[in-house]
């Protein structure tokens, strides 16, 4: 079968073929010269009339996608269509762990999903199966790279996923899924998204001044808040700001009062 090299890894292309042995000629009677022979214990001067065909190579057993071999055919013997195509196997068999993520790529996926789950469309599935299904769109840009023998590590997500957005919905991201917010203690917090439940993790203290759990994605997502103490600590966690001032706190303000 034809073995090419795509994003770094042995991939099959086509059904295995059988290997046919080469038929060897007959040699005409290699003759040795008596008198020119040398003495015993060494090897006799040969004269072959004719020379035979070097033998075929022993068959070879198929080989699998992904598995690697250094006799591979070259890179270029692949078509975009085809390396697209291997790539996209690839995917939804191994998952998305070989592309060029990021922590920046890594958190709008994240995001994209949600606002998926949420919304619906337009905002794109950014599964695994999806994305492995829709792959000959959003590989478009490195289909040539990746023929070429790349790896799928050089395929940028980031600018892939940005790709996928809606418009011009997505002029909205940042207000439906924010990266970060702002907390009345002053600056910035990262909000995870991995879960799920949209995460914001603060010290009690930076919580002060928000009387209500904030709701993300046009009001529909509750903001769960891990609330720690000075030193990061879990000391609570809720998605009710409002009950947790009102009952719960008085607990854990006790609490941190014996430690500090």
């Amino acid at each position: 079968s034809r073995m090419v090299s795509v994003m770094g890894t042995i991939l099959e292309v086509g059904q295995p073929k059988r290997i046919h042995e080469t038929a060897v000629r007959a040699c005409e009677t290699i003759r040795v010269n008596d008198e020119q022979a040398p003495s015993r214990g060494t090897t006799a001067a040969l004269e072959p009339a004719a020379l035979m065909d070097p033998p075929s190579a022993p068959p070879t057993q198929p080989q699998t996608r992904g598995q690697v071999d250094g006799g591979a055919a070259p890179a270029s013997s692949l078509s975009e269509e085809e390396a697209i195509a291997l790539v996209a196997e690839h995917l939804a068999a191994r998952g998305l762990g070989d592309l060029g993520w990021g922590k920046e790529a890594s958190s709008l996926r994240e995001r994209m999903r949600v606002l998926h789950e949420v919304l619906g469309d337009p905002w794109p599935d950014v599964s695994v199966e999806a994305l492995a299904g829709s792959a000959p769109q959003w590989l478009a840009p490195w289909a040539k790279r990746l023929a070429q023998g790349g790896s799928l590590s050089g395929v940028s997500m980031l600018d892939a996923l940005r790709s996928m957005l809606p418009w011009p919905q997505a002029a909205r991201l940042d207000e439906l899924a924010p990266e970060k917010m702002t907390i009345p203690a002053g600056g910035t917090r990262p909000i995870d998204w991995s879960g799920a439940h949209p995460v914001l993790t603060l010290r009690v203290q930076q919580a002060f001044g928000l009387t209500d759990t904030p709701r993300l994605v046009d009001g529909r997502v509750p903001l769960v808040l891990h609330l720690t103490d000075p030193a990061g600590r879990p000391a609570a966690v809720t998605s009710d700001l409002t009950s947790f001032w009102a009952g719960p706190y008085r607990d854990v303000r006790a609490q941190l009062r014996g430690r500090y």
